[in-house]
């Protein structure tokens, strides 16, 4: 038998995202074996159902009232599917663990491409990080409403958690998910598939059990038709001010679902599954999300007592009041509210779980083309279990380090959400950007192909992504000072210009891009 046939039937047995891998330049070096959906569950665990809307549920209900917090979901979601459907097809002709950050240097060409693929890099990695962090933070968040109803609520002396101890939480969860991080990747795809099922289940009796447990809700006209501005509270006067700002939490609940093209060089068929993975979140999380603000928003029993610092949640987290407030006046305890809010805290368990998994692969795919500091340390993967246990440990290290600032500050959770936002949603916007103006003729599609819909998808998608970075500059309380100062843009600016200072300096020189470790010419590595 000829070696060229021995090659020919070698090829036949790959898989398909596999053989797309080796076009691109890339060996196969981590393990081929999620199924379609381990992938779609750690996409949906990444995006997750509670995780996005519990945190700011209570702020864009402040903002402008149910009506705009509730059609505000369903404008967004409409949006959010232009990002995705330009996303997948990217996915299917690209399936790589650089995912963005590869995207963006070969749709950019030769020219444009190492640039592009720095820039795409970075904000991925400053947004995936800062990810972790605002799991972190809101599961602490749940965690502490957890203790304070548990030892009699704030009214009869229940515990409320101090900043130390809250951090304590902060930290604890982020070197939990670091360690789950290091085992083999089937452990983690294991714990996915309980997430998902978690998730939708516990998302499912919450939905339903909450207002039937309620003993009174909300007509239909107060839920999606009554508008309501809280000046005294917020500062804030402008009724279309007050609008954009009740949208952030739409607008931070509606990503992630990037987490499946990060996995695509452990994915079966990845080329086909990749982009199957990532609509399939979006439109799970469309609809299930909205069923969880219809359900929150039906079953308040006072307004105007969600924000009560006196009350029994101490006025800190306006979902757990909810909860409170239907199962106590139906059976005068909190016992319920209490598995409820445990279910959520799951999910934040679950979604700074997958978010290190995708932080860390990222991580992982920047280091092997010595885009990051010290990148032989950390492109490293482990012997045994496969997976970059070094980059894990680097995010979660960062990570820690963006949440000390919670013992001396109290706006921490916003700007580490508005980081997170504008650097991951941002990292889209390059590749998408580049696939708008590429020309067609130099771009390989894959199994999921646009046609000639692509350029104006593309289009809405990219204004979409450079609407949302720019909401989530602006201060979301007035007057202004340091408690309700939004500090992200001094943190971007400071951030962003030391990696462009960085480019400009060295890096332009010997940063090319995603680097190949196959010969193009005969295959070899």
């Amino acid at each position: 038998m000829t070696m060229t046939k021995m090659e020919d039937e070698a090829a036949a047995g790959l898989d398909s995202g596999e053989k797309r891998l080796n076009e691109l330049g890339y060996k196969q070096e981590l393990r081929r074996e999620m199924t379609l959906f381990k992938t779609l569950a750690i996409s949906f665990s990444t995006m997750t159902l509670f995780t996005g809307i519990t945190p700011l549920y209570g702020s864009s209900l402040q903002y402008a009232g149910p009506s705009s917090l509730v059609w505000g979901w369903v404008v967004v979601s409409f949006f959010t599917w232009f990002v995705g459907i330009a996303m997948a097809e990217i996915c299917s002709s690209f399936p790589t663990t650089g995912s963005l950050y590869f995207w963006a240097a070969h749709l950019a060409g030769p020219r444009w491409g190492p640039f592009a693929s720095w820039c795409c890099a970075w904000l991925e990695t400053i947004g995936l990080i800062s990810g972790i962090g605002t799991q972190a933070y809101a599961g602490s968040e749940v965690l502490q409403s957890i203790i304070l109803l548990c030892t009699g609520t704030n009214k009869n002396g229940g515990y409320f958690a101090p900043k130390w101890l809250f951090l304590c939480m902060y930290v604890g969860l982020t070197l939990i998910w670091a360690v789950l991080n290091t085992f083999a990747l089937e452990v983690i795809a294991v714990i996915d598939i309980i997430s998902i099922w978690w998730q939708v289940i516990g998302g499912t009796v919450i939905v339903i059990l909450l207002p039937l447990v309620a003993l009174t809700t909300q007509p239909a006209s107060f839920v999606f038709s009554h508008f309501e501005m809280s000046p005294d509270a917020t500062g804030i006067s402008s009724k279309v001010y007050a609008v954009v700002l009740s949208l952030l939490v739409s607008q931070y609940s509606l990503y992630g679902y990037d987490a499946a093209a990060h996995l695509t060089e452990e994915t079966r068929g990845a080329d086909k599954n990749g982009p199957i993975a990532i609509l399939s979140s979006i439109g799970i999380i469309s609809v299930f999300g909205w069923a969880y603000i219809l359900a929150l928003t039906f079953s308040i029993q006072n307004y105007s007592y969600l924000y009560d610092p006196t009350n029994e949640t101490a006025g800190a987290f306006v979902p757990a009041q909810i909860l409170y407030d239907a199962f106590h006046g139906r059976y005068h305890n909190s016992t319920g509210a209490i598995l409820l809010l445990f279910i959520i805290w799951g999910s934040f368990f679950f979604g700074g779980l997958s978010i290190t998994t995708s932080a860390a692969r990222v991580v992982y795919a920047l280091s092997r083309d010595g885009g990051v500091p010290f990148s032989t340390v950390w492109r490293k993967v482990h012997p045994k279990h496969k997976v970059p246990a070094n980059a894990v440990w680097l995010c979660s290290a960062i990570c820690i380090l963006l949440g000390l600032p919670i013992l001396i500050v109290n706006v921490v959770f916003t700007a580490i959400t508005s980081i997170c936002t504008i650097g991951w949603v941002g990292g889209y916007a390059v590749p998408i950007f580049a696939r708008m103006i590429i020309k067609e003729n130099n771009f390989k599609p894959g199994p999921f192909y646009l046609g000639r819909a692509s350029r104006p998808i593309c289009l809405v998608a990219f204004l979409w992504i450079c609407y949302t970075c720019s909401v989530f500059l602006l201060p979301t309380y007035y007057p202004l000072s340091w408690n309700t100062f939004n500090y992200a843009p001094m943190a971007l600016a400071i951030a962003l210009g030391l990696i462009m200072l960085w480019w400009v300096v060295d890096a332009r020189r010997w940063f090319k891009g995603p680097v190949r470790n196959i010969d193009g010419q005969n295959g070899n590595v």
